[in-house]
């Protein structure tokens, strides 16, 4: 059996062409997104009454752990990885849920706290994972 391997070419502290934003238009709407998320977050924590508040949160709830998803899931298709990134990010969001309920622990804070720990979490493994892969790469090739 003969595995081969893909020559990659050039820095490999790079992201690929493709993992990158592809223009300044799609990294204005990431910080946007990001900014939004956190004002959810911070809305929620707070329990400062805004008519945004609920619509803030929910989009925290669901960018947060999908974020940390489709950067765990790396190099996979793009719209397959946000599609896989949105159906964990839900399944994360029931779990907390489900969780707190059955544990008599429920509370919007808590929720919010739980899933941005959760997030936290996922997202720097997921990077420590891709970088130990393109370093083990790097050694291959």
């Amino acid at each position: 059996m003969h595995t081969k391997t893909i020559a990659r070419h050039g820095s490999h502290d790079l992201p690929s062409p493709g993992e990158r934003p592809a223009s300044a238009t799609a990294s204005l709407l990431a910080g946007v997104a990001v900014g939004i998320g956190i004002m959810g977050a911070v809305l929620a924590l707070a329990d400062i009454g805004s008519p945004l508040r609920a619509p803030c949160t929910l989009f925290f709830l669901l960018m947060a752990p999908a974020g940390a998803l489709a950067v765990a899931l790396g190099r996979m298709d793009p719209l397959g990885r946000a599609v896989a990134a949105g159906a964990g990010a839900l399944a994360i969001d029931l779990l907390v849920a489900q969780t707190m309920l059955a544990l008599h622990l429920w509370s919007l804070r808590g929720g919010v706290l739980a899933v941005a720990a959760l997030s936290g979490v996922l997202l720097p493994a997921g990077a420590v994972r891709r970088r130990t892969a393109r370093a083990t790469g790097s050694r291959a090739g």
